[in-house]
């Protein structure tokens, strides 16, 4: 299965910190090779890196390890490879425009039998079971809702079409819109919310620690997801087998059908 990297924060925040032990995943600490790729929201703008070099071999990954680029809402993945050949345009994360604003998506976990028919404006480029679901939720999307839908209602249309999507295998993601990011779990997904007071933070895959009390502010809010925990010394939080969690500003937010 692929790896999973997200950050959701009140305030732009670089993430080198969590990025360095990410990467070694790819090709290093596990067995994921099979190419990598990072975006990052500025604004309405975005910067999105791909790479089909394994993360812990791409000078890419190299320079975002020692690059602090700032933002509130990232996502990463590291790729294992089970549809579609190793190339950049099967590396996630993927990218698509819906009501003027940039969509990001990355996806772990394999899909079967999943391939619904897609119009026009939304089509995969590469051969991946993860961007034909990623178009097919912006579809859905975009016919759910005639224009910019609000937070919560964002949240109960995407579990909703998780839910039909999950039949067909393994289907942990990240999405972002640049406001929020949500995080769906079928398997392994774990999340961290990191507030004053701060403390150290030790990696799991590298010999690296920061002790966030000397490099973040007392209003700093930052929530972490990631496959598994990026740290040894953190409470790291799992969700559950179909839960849908969402993130703004730093913390996750309590969205019910019943609010």
């Amino acid at each position: 299965m692929c790896q999973l990297l997200g950050m959701n924060c009140n305030t732009p925040t670089d993430i080198t910190f969590s990025f360095s032990g990410f990467a070694q995943r790819g090709g290093k600490t596990d067995h994921h090779a099979d190419g990598w790729g990072i975006a990052f929201f500025e604004g309405r703008g975005l910067r999105h890196y791909v790479d089909h070099l394994p993360a812990a071999e791409s000078p890419v990954a190299d320079l975002i390890r020692h690059y602090p680029i700032k933002s509130e809402n990232v996502i990463a993945h590291i790729r294992k490879a089970t549809q579609g050949r190793v190339n950049l345009e099967n590396c996630h994360p993927f990218v698509r425009e819906l009501w003027g604003r940039y969509w990001v998506f990355a996806h772990n976990g394999d899909l079967k039998d999943f391939r619904p028919r897609l119009h026009a404006h939304f089509r995969p480029v590469g051969q991946t079971d993860s961007e034909h679901a990623f178009c097919w939720i912006m579809q859905e999307l975009a016919k759910s809702h005639a224009s910019v839908p609000s937070i919560r209602e964002l949240t109960l249309t995407l579990a909703e079409l998780a839910s039909r999507i999950t039949p067909h295998g393994t289907f942990n993601f990240l999405l972002s819109q640049g406001d929020a990011l949500w995080a769906h779990a079928t398997s392994s997904l774990y999340y961290l919310e990191r507030r004053a007071p701060f403390g150290p933070a030790q990696l799991s895959d590298d010999e690296l620690e920061l002790d966030f009390s000397q490099e973040a502010s007392a209003t700093d809010e930052v929530a972490v997801i990631a496959t598994s925990p990026l740290t040894r010394n953190e409470a790291w939080t799992a969700l559950a087998r179909g839960e849908m969690a969402v993130f703004e500003k730093g913390r996750r937010l309590a969205i019910s059908p019943a609010q």
